[in-house]
């Protein structure tokens, strides 16, 4: 199982749009079952200083790390640029899900990265910064993650990714992350 997280909380984010755009390719390309998990429509309840307990986490948390988590082999990140890093909510919801079933959740597991910007970098940065904690908690980033910037200019309204430069490095990304 592959598993897609748009790494935004923030309600119709554009990182949502580049997630599902991942989601749609992946699962066209690939038998295996593909998910697309939503920071933006989790539930926060977990939020509280018992979450580092594992009698102390929320139902839905187990959920969400049942459901997204323990069953994927591997993973997407589609990370947005908050403050020269990666937004917070992502960082949480991988402490949260290290306190239950640490190893299963994360040990020997793959992972690749697409970091998204207004601004000229592509959030390198911050895929740098998740590169570091991913290694860390024992999942194998694909080399080479991919930095999109000025992501304004590379949509339409309705938020579809129109740049048939973009839609073509996206498309040998996927291929290499299937691959890997």
């Amino acid at each position: 199982m592959i598993t897609v997280i748009s790494g935004s909380n923030r309600r119709g984010s554009e990182a949502l749009h580049f997630a599902r755009h991942y989601h749609t390719l992946i699962s066209s390309l690939t038998a295996q079952p593909v998910h697309l998990l939503e920071l933006d429509k989790i539930p926060h309840d977990w939020f509280h200083p018992a979450m580092y307990e594992s009698d102390g986490q929320s139902e839905s948390l187990v959920a969400l790390q049942d459901k997204y988590i323990l069953p994927a082999q591997k993973f997407f990140f589609v990370v947005p640029e908050y403050n020269g890093s990666f937004p917070g909510a992502l960082k949480l919801f991988l402490d949260a899900c290290s306190v239950r079933e640490y190893k299963a959740s994360f040990s020997g597991k793959k992972a690749a990265m697409a970091g998204i910007a207004s601004g000229r970098a592509g959030n390198l940065r911050g895929l740098d910064h998740l590169t570091g904690i991913l290694h860390h908690v024992g999942i194998t980033v694909l080399p080479n993650p991919l930095p999109i910037s000025s992501i304004e200019k590379l949509m339409d309204d309705a938020g579809n990714i129109t740049d048939i430069g973009t839609l073509r490095v996206i498309e040998k990304q996927v291929s290499a992350f299937l691959a890997f």
